[in-house]
Order: structure tokens, then C-alpha cells, then sequence
């Protein structure tokens, strides 16, 4: 086990299945590499079909917030769905993950939203929050998901709204520590 100051369990090194990259092995990373497996094994798509690591930068009163885009499948040079990971409940994870396929892609809304906690997934229309399906299994493979590339894209919010949705994002993602201030664990590999 390496020595970093983390709140994450750190197992050491692994490698991303999508990048071949080097990367921190934690529990929660171990959710994600499962999750593009599945994706790839189950579900029919590429790995290059499959962006990594994105994020989205917030500020608002004065607290500075990275939230992490765990998976986008794109398809045809189009977003077409916007994975988040967490550990824990599903619905308190709809909210921030619908602000994230909101603003993600440059210009319009990437159509559907999963979030999962690696065991469960909801999957949700993003331009209505309404759940379309549930558990895994219900995770559109690549052949359907595909005859979305053909509808026209939904314009991704602007303005006031815009502001919104970063808003959210930046409160649902504020990492705090059990001390109840932002975390700040410099050198950390999570940030």
C-alpha cells in the first residue's frame, strides 16, 4: 500500500483499461475500470468509443470545484451518454450528474445520463430527469444507442440557466472532510 495522505483506501498502481495509462488504484477506481469493462464486454462499444477523465471547473463563493466525468460514450464524433460513478445511493446522485450531460458537451445536451454506484445504475433522459431504466443490464449498448446519433441534439442550456446547472455542480460535488471544511490534501492523487 503506498503512503499518500488520501481519504481513499490506495492499493497502489493499476492500469486504465480505456488508456493503458498508469493510474491510483483505489476502491472506488476499481468501480470505474469494472464499469468501461462492462462497457466494452457487455455492451458492444469501443474503447474508443469511450472518453475518460473528462471534468468540469465551478467557482462560486469563493469554493473552487473539479467534478469528475467518469465516462462518456461518444459515438460518430457525438456525446451520446454521460456516465457517473459513486459509491452509495443512486438518487442523490441524479441531480449533479444531469447538470454534468447538461453542460458537458460543447452546444447541446448529451441525451442520456447514467449514474451508478458500480452494482446499481439508473439510467435517466437527460432533458427531463425522468428515469428510463434500471439496474446495469438497462444501459443502452452501442446499437442502440447509436440510432440516437441520428436524432438532432437537444441546445445545452445558456445563460441564467447555464449558471444553474454550474451551481449545482458545484454544490453537489464540494468535497468535504469529516472536519467540515473543504478537503485540501495537497499532493494527494485525487486532488
Amino acid at each position: 500500500m503506498a503512503d499518500i495522505k488520501s481519504h481513499h483506501m490506495i492499493h497502489g498502481a493499476l492500469t486504465d483499461f480505456v488508456t493503458g495509462k498508469k493510474i491510483v488504484d483505489t476502491d472506488d477506481e476499481r468501480y470505474r475500470q469494472k464499469l468501461s469493462r462492462f462497457l466494452v464486454e457487455a455492451k458492444g462499444y469501443s474503447k474508443t468509443d469511450l472518453e475518460v477523465g473528462g471534468k468540469i471547473e465551478t467557482m462560486f463563493s469563493g469554493r473552487f470545484v473539479v467534478s469528475r466525468i467518469d465516462i462518456v460514450v461518444a459515438i460518430e464524433a457525438r456525446r451520446l451518454m454521460l456516465i457517473r460513478y459513486g459509491p452509495g445511493s443512486l438518487v442523490t446522485r441524479e441531480r449533479p450528474a444531469l447538470a454534468a450531460a447538461r453542460l458537458f458537451a460543447p452546444g447541446y445536451i448529451i441525451p442520456v445520463t447514467v449514474v451508478t454506484n458500480g452494482e446499481e445504475a439508473e439510467i435517466l433522459e437527460t432533458r427531463t430527469g425522468k428515469v428510463s431504466g434500471l439496474g446495469l443490464d438497462g444501459i443502452p449498448n452501442r446499437s442502440r444507442l447509436l440510432a440516437l446519433a441520428e436524432a438532432p441534439l437537444v441546445p445545452g442550456p445558456e445563460g441564467d440557466r447555464r449558471e444553474r446547472e454550474l451551481r449545482i455542480l458545484n454544490a453537489f460535488d464540494l468535497e468535504v472532510c469529516c472536519a467540515g471544511d473543504p478537503c485540501v490534501l495537497p499532493n494527494a492523487p485525487e486532488g
